[in-house]
């Protein structure tokens, strides 16, 4: 039997009242609807499951889920349904050409909404992949789904008040202004996106610092709008997307992957401990095996200097003699070129820096092989160590600041004493002198 002599049995058995013929229909077209709505929704679910299991593409089958996309695409039939067959319900007048924009609008927002959950499905695809872990694509989800917002607006606009999609379009351009503005924070977003992305200026995972946004941590989530950032202290730093665009941050990416962290720390010494070594002070240094060939070299190197001065050189003052400074400086060259946990490769130095109020600086510039914190911290602390320890052989003293404790055995002569208070008295005599000078002063 074809549909027609299906559809001219049913119109021979409804009842002959017009509000019956209304309700038989509308009953019949929403059972169809809903028919359509769960062979499409459900049964499809199921066969696309298969599908994509069998593919080796099971993540998306579930994300498709997850997302309610094989359900949005069954509405979207069944508004379909509704749209098609309210024309064939009898007495509906105009009401139909309402029922029938409204169900044609309901079409285009499940069908949008299903195109929405696939791209949330891709995103959460992506994001168990390696690439995600270098490359992050949600601003551009993000961007997708607003311009998929933006095109199913305008369509159900369009069919609710029955204009053409360029009209609605046209009336925007004359807002182009206002929208500008309304999206101004999305449009910069967006290019700063784009070029962190594009130009690997940013990843997940990255370790930023960015002081002027209290931000300083691992890069947590990259979206349009925002860059989630995890700081030491486990809190959570929001910072819009375009300030790191826009202005300056710095990422320790690079230093990670060198394999080298920099360790670049001031020991400051006390110039009053700086001297010359005594010849039994080189010999008996020459047991240190980090310190002989480069006491041997130096010691050969201050003899000939001293031969040559022939009479000139009886006088202490004029002959060349190592310090307990410089040599200092060579053993600690020397024991970090030893250091096995040292980066060989790169720069490594010890420096004498200027002296001033607080001492002379040496400073200790080396990388480390390890990048890890707790590991940095823990060569970093087993090479100061070992130097501080050092300073006693040779004579050298670090500068502290006199303390409390310090100054507690410091004892006051009674002559320095009487003389501060007779200075102290003479300050207050002399005081309404200054005081009438000071009134009479013009102001």
């Amino acid at each position: 039997m074809s549909f027609d002599a299906l559809l001219a049995l049913f119109q021979q058995r409804i009842p002959a009242h017009p509000w019956a013929q209304i309700a038989s229909y509308l009953l019949v077209l929403v059972l169809i609807a809903v028919v359509a709505q769960w062979l499409f929704g459900h049964v499809m679910s199921r066969i696309a499951h298969r599908l994509l299991t069998v593919w080796g593409k099971a993540p998306w089958s579930k994300a498709l889920t997850r997302y309610r996309a094989y359900r949005r695409f069954g509405y979207a039939v069944g508004f379909a349904v509704i749209t098609v067959g309210i024309g064939e319900v009898p007495h509906m007048g105009r009401y139909a050409l309402a029922i029938e924009r409204l169900a044609h609008a309901g079409l285009w927002i499940c069908f949008f909404l299903m195109l929405g959950g696939v791209l949330s499905a891709w995103q959460d695809v992506y994001a168990s992949s390696r690439e995600a872990q270098t490359r992050s694509i949600k601003g551009y989800i993000q961007v997708g789904r607003l311009g998929l917002g933006l095109v199913c607006s305008v369509l159900v606009l369009s069919i609710l008040i029955n204009r053409s999609p360029l009209w609605m379009l046209s009336g925007l351009g004359a807002l182009s202004a206002v929208l500008l503005l309304v999206f101004k924070d999305t449009l910069l977003s967006l290019v700063a996106s784009t070029q962190l992305t594009s130009n690997d200026m940013l990843r997940i995972g990255d370790w930023i610092e960015m002081p002027q946004c209290n931000a300083d941590g691992y890069v947590k989530d990259i979206a349009l709008h925002t860059v989630k950032v995890q700081n030491w202290d486990n809190t959570v730093t929001t910072v819009p997307t375009y300030k790191l665009f826009s202005e300056s941050y710095r990422n320790y990416r690079q230093m990670f992957e060198s394999g080298a962290r920099r360790i670049k720390r001031t020991l400051r010494l006390d110039a009053g401990s700086v001297r010359f070594l005594e010849d039994r002070e080189v010999q008996a240094l020459m047991r240190f095996r980090l310190l002989h060939d480069y006491l041997e070299e130096k010691q050969a190197e201050v003899d000939e200097a001293n031969r040559l001065l022939t009479a000139a050189g009886n006088d202490p003052v004029n002959r060349r003699r190592l310090t307990n400074v410089g040599t200092f400086r060579a053993y600690g060259i020397a024991y970090l070129k030893a250091h096995p946990e040292i980066h060989h490769d790169l720069l490594l130095n010890v420096r004498m820096m200027e002296p001033d109020s607080q001492g002379i600086p040496v400073e200790i510039y080396c990388f480390t092989a390890l990048t890890a914190w707790m590991d940095y911290e823990r060569i970093q602390g087993d090479v100061f160590d070992h130097l501080l320890a050092i300073l006693p052989e040779l004579g050298l003293r670090l500068y502290q600041a006199p303390s409390g404790a310090d100054l507690s055995g410091v004892r006051i002569s009674p002559v320095l004493a009487a003389a501060q208070v007779a200075a102290a008295q003479a300050t207050v005599h002399h005081a309404p002198a200054h005081g009438a000078a000071a009134g009479n002063h013009p102001i």
